[in-house]
């Protein structure tokens, strides 16, 4: 017996992408549908890879702001020190969002603040070990599970996809960057 059986049909499931333009299609000619085929999925895939890495990092004992701030850090490479403006910059989320990351994780034992004696109010942020230990565990597990669930596709596939997100996303962001100056 389907284990599924009695539950309510998942609508992404259900309807397809293709079945969404061809409705609109018919109900309103005309109306530009070239985009759902493309976008819908892109947003379906976003909420499952989301949920996921949620579960991923509950099960870790981690926050995605913490483990963004951890991780960014890691990545720099030895002494895992970075400047509130260098971290800042590279996760493009505001200073002051920063500076809440940081007094939490440090709170936490995760990291430690330290003045950048060179005269300025340059602020160093540095791994603790738990810090360290913890990213590890958390990149482990986030990377693992991402992994398996892009598992489906070979490698040319992967690096055809890689080179389509990647000339969409720089079209995209230049669009709509000039949509807010």
């Amino acid at each position: 017996m389907d284990d599924d059986a009695g539950a309510t049909p998942d609508p992404v499931t259900t309807r397809s992408a293709a079945e969404i333009a061809a409705a609109w299609r018919r109900e309103r000619p005309g109306t530009p549908t070239d985009s759902i085929e493309i976008v819908t999925p892109i947003w379906w895939l976003a909420k499952l890879f989301t949920d996921d890495r949620n579960r991923a990092l509950r099960e870790a004992g981690i926050d995605a702001a913490t483990l963004d701030l951890l991780s960014v850090i890691r990545r720099s490479g030895p002494p895992y020190t970075l400047s509130t403006r260098e971290i800042a910059r590279r996760t493009l989320v505001t200073a002051g969002a920063i500076s809440q990351r940081v007094a939490r994780a440090e709170r936490d034992g995760l990291v430690e603040r330290a003045p950048a004696g060179t005269g300025r109010r340059t602020v160093l942020v540095a791994l603790t070990d738990a810090g360290h230990a913890l990213v590890e565990r958390s990149v482990d597990t986030v990377l693992g599970r991402e992994a398996a669930l892009v598992s489906c596709l070979s490698d040319a596939e992967r690096a055809a996809l890689t080179e389509l997100l990647g000339k969409l996303m720089a079209d995209v962001r230049r669009r709509t960057a000039r949509q807010e100056d």
